[in-house]
């Protein structure tokens, strides 16, 4: 059995297949990454490496001078330290993604969150609870990335670069630090109980005899009291250092007047009930309630992670491609147009296109898409996708942050940091209430402390600070969002932005485009007609083809896949393309030569003659294109977009849960009423501008109209943007990705019904959890102040009335 080695740097165990070390006082020091290892260069390298003498026996908990500290920070300035987890964006602008540490709570989100704001030079900051991550930008010009990392450490908490290798240790850190505590914690109430519980059982122990229980029961509770309750400590010093409050601000004034008063009443001889058991118990109870907490929150927080850990570490580069011979490379060492072999059951690491090789490609963890798809030569590929059955070869085109896998991270961590109005509410609710508390804390003492003494006064301030803790409150919508967000997140339907959940719960129209959303948006021949009186049909669809050869336009595409019998040889010349009109061209055919046009009809008119009144008549059918000669019109053709299989049955889900249907398209107004017709939508907008799009949307606003508008393309942005929740369909355009508030990431319109629904069933559920909070402490405030509720009966219902808000958001995933 090999011995674990620890990151000389950071401290975290060192994968068996890592060997990266520095040279620190003529010895090798292994290292965890290439991230650690230029670190610890840098720092060994600027002189200061007495910080590896200096600190702890635990990276994170380095006591460094202040000059020191910021010293290390800068290292993080350095390009080269950059280059592997900062965005470079326009304007001088700069965008990094960091791990928090040291959270415990929503309000700390909320701190950190607004001193970053108030910081010069940060533009934006998008920190997600669930996950304890913040994405930061800032304006380089005005600002360093130590600077960011430095308040954050001021503050009480502390920051990295994000790694989701490190993040998972840190989190297992944690989990097991949280367990040891309440491990502590639950050994100490018991044996604390010991101690208390003769004073429980008869009424009149001898005094000397309760002495050494009271004394016993102090030791005992001393490891719970000064170990275990340390998170809420220190949390609430940070509040106070902040100069603000925070939800462990009363819990810990309870735990400290609690104990206070217990061992003064015992030291000073004082005949009043010692409750130290009860504080023993008390913390145990609420550590319980924060481990569970923590656990549930990791679960309805987990889609991002599972997303960002899709990447491999490593890959196997093709240095001399077409030479087959790989070696293994960090994958963030990758540039574009290298050369990769992914073998079979590896996940691919980047976006690009496959060279060589034929194999199926698992896209279930990115789009929600059950069924593999085929990959051979000139397929594009996308990173955190499974290759299932043989090697590939790929050209990389994407790696890093610049992937789509990247980007959606990007969109649904800007999701999960965004806070609806709900949301917003409850938080300066909850702010309000602790010091409502707080004050209602003073008037309880002081009414009680009349009425009766000082022990029951304290005592029953106590269980009115901890039972009234508002953390249920704060994480009733944030919960229920993150939750409700990782799930449709799993099904291939990425909601980019806060407030869409809770808008899409109220939609009162959904308009929708036309080409590439309700259909392919690729022409097929849904009828034609052979007008000829001497060419049968094999001859005719030959000289369309003829005519249509080496064209890419899909009017062109959906002719050459017209199926036909050889027929005799055919000879062309002369062959005029009329962009944007048609075809001409000189066919000899039969041995006689003719000027042969395909394309519009008034186009083909000019060599065929005038049009009869069948024409329109077809005309309203579709798409219409003629084929004639110098003896007049031979054939018509009508060409349909071909309707998605699934759009019929997507919008009879609409139309169940009333929602208005409206289509609104660029086309012909033909094309479009035809669509209308068979899909049954009674509101249809042909021939329609981006400003006309806009204008349509707009009015249906003024009419206290709530929309959703579904497109895909570049002329659909302005009215993405102007609909109350715009929907982006895979494949769309990036310019209507990017602004979209929820992006499909795959052609299933079946999502947008089951969109609609989650978003009625989280509205219904964050205003379960909020009723539920807000009843909880209107309930529990008269009867804490009226001295029914004993601490550790406070502690247990402050604990349950969270779980319950978390477990109830819970139910979203399902």
């Amino acid at each position: 059995m090999s011995h674990e080695k620890s990151c000389f740097h950071c401290g975290l165990p060192v994968p068996d297949h890592i060997q990266l070390t520095v040279i620190y006082e003529n010895q090798a020091q292994a290292t965890c990454c290439a991230g650690c290892q230029a670190v610890a260069q840098s720092i060994i390298d600027a002189g200061l490496g007495n910080y590896y003498k200096n600190r702890t026996s635990q990276a994170q908990k380095a006591e460094l001078p202040p000059d020191e500290i910021l010293a290390q920070l800068k290292l993080y300035d350095l390009p080269e330290m950059q280059a592997e987890f900062v965005e470079t964006l326009p304007e001088n602008a700069k965008e990094a993604m960091l791990m928090l540490s040291g959270i415990t709570c929503a309000a700390c989100t909320w701190l950190i969150e607004q001193r970053l704001l108030r910081l010069a030079g940060v533009i934006k900051v998008e920190l997600n609870y669930s996950t304890q991550r913040v994405r930061v930008r800032w304006d380089a010009a005005r600002l360093n990335l130590s600077d960011i990392l430095y308040l954050i450490q001021q503050i009480g908490y502390s920051a990295a670069p994000y790694d989701p290798q490190k993040m998972e240790v840190q989190a297992q850190q944690n989990r097991k630090k949280m367990l040891i505590r309440m491990a502590v914690a639950g050994l100490s109430s018991a044996q604390t109980m010991m101690f208390a519980m003769p004073t429980y059982l008869y009424n009149d122990v001898e005094t000397q005899y309760l002495t050494i229980l009271n004394w016993g029961g102090l030791i005992m509770s001393l490891p719970a009291m000064l170990y275990a309750a340390q998170p809420f400590y220190l949390g609430a010093w940070r509040d106070v250092k902040n100069q603000r409050l925070g939800m462990d601000t009363p819990v810990a004034l309870a735990l400290t007047l609690g104990f206070a008063m217990s061992v003064y009443g015992l030291l000073g001889g004082l005949s009043m009930d010692m409750h130290f058991a009860s504080l023993s118990m008390f913390v145990f109870f609420l550590l319980i309630g924060r481990f569970m907490e923590l656990s549930m929150r990791h679960k309805v927080g987990d889609a991002a992670e599972r997303l960002v850990k899709l990447v491999p570490a490593f890959c196997h580069k093709l240095p001399h491609y077409p030479d087959e011979n790989s070696e293994e490379t960090p994958v963030i060492a990758l540039q574009k147009d290298d050369v990769i072999v992914v073998r079979a059951g590896e996940v691919i690491p980047i976006d690009g296109m496959v060279l060589q090789g034929e194999s199926e490609v698992n896209e279930a963890m990115l789009t929600g898409e059950s069924l593999p798809i085929a990959k051979r030569s000139g397929s594009l590929v996308t990173a955190g996708t499974l290759n299932l059955h043989s090697p590939l070869i790929v050209r990389v085109s994407q790696v890093g942050q610049q992937t789509r896998l990247a980007h959606i991270v990007k969109l649904l961590d800007t999701a999960l940091s965004q806070k609806p109005r709900l949301a917003e509410l409850a938080e300066r609710y909850a702010s309000w209430f602790t010091f409502a508390v707080l004050v209602l804390g003073v008037l309880t003492f002081g009414i009680w402390f009349y009425l009766a003494d000082v022990a029951t006064a304290l005592w029953i301030t106590v269980s009115l600070l901890v039972v009234t803790c508002p953390c249920a409150l704060a994480l009733a919508t944030p919960a229920a969002l993150a939750a409700s967000t990782g799930k449709l997140a799993s099904s291939g339907i990425l909601v980019a932005r806060g407030h869409a959940l809770e808008t899409l719960a109220h939609i009162s129209d959904a308009v929708l485009d036309k080409t590439g959303t309700l259909t392919q948006g690729k022409l097929s021949v849904q009828a034609w007609h052979n007008v000829s009186g001497s060419l049968n049909n094999d001859e005719l669809i030959a000289i369309a083809k003829l005519l249509e050869q080496q064209s890419e336009h899909p009017i062109a595409q959906a002719i050459l896949n017209l199926p036909h019998t050889a027929t005799a040889p055919l000879l062309i010349a002369q062959k005029l393309n009329k962009i944007g009109h048609g075809v001409s061209a000189q066919i000899t055919f039969h041995n006689q030569t003719q000027i042969w046009a395909i394309g519009k009809p008034e186009f083909v008119a000019d060599i065929s003659g005038s049009l009869s009144p069948q024409w329109a008549e077809w005309a309203k059918q579709g798409s219409l294109i003629a084929l004639g000669n110098q003896q007049g019109f031979q054939a018509a053709f009508i060409l349909q977009d071909t309707v998605k299989h699934d759009a019929e049955n997507m919008l009879q889900k609409l139309a169940q849960q009333n929602i208005n249907l409206h289509i609104l398209s660029g086309d012909n107004e033909a094309a479009v009423s035809q669509l209308a017709q068979t899909l049954n939508i009674a509101h249809h907008r042909a021939n329609a501008t981006p400003e006309d799009k806009l204008h349509y949307v707009q009015t249906l606003q003024q009419q206290n109209k709530r929309v959703l508008m579904l497109g895909d393309g570049i002329n659909d942005a302005p009215v993405l943007a102007a609909a109350d929740v715009s929907v982006a369909v895979a494949g769309s355009a990036d310019v209507a990705r990017d602004g979209a508030d929820v992006v499909l990431l795959h052609d299933d319109l079946a999502a947008l019904p089951t969109m609609l629904l989650q978003a009625k069933r989280t509205q219904k559920i964050i205003q379960q959890n909020l009723w539920w909070a807000t009843g909880y402490n209107l309930l529990v405030v008269p009867m804490a102040m009226l001295g029914w509720v004993t601490p550790l009966f406070a502690a247990i219902g402050m604990s349950a009335s969270s779980l319950i808000v978390v477990w109830n958001a819970l139910r979203l995933r399902k």
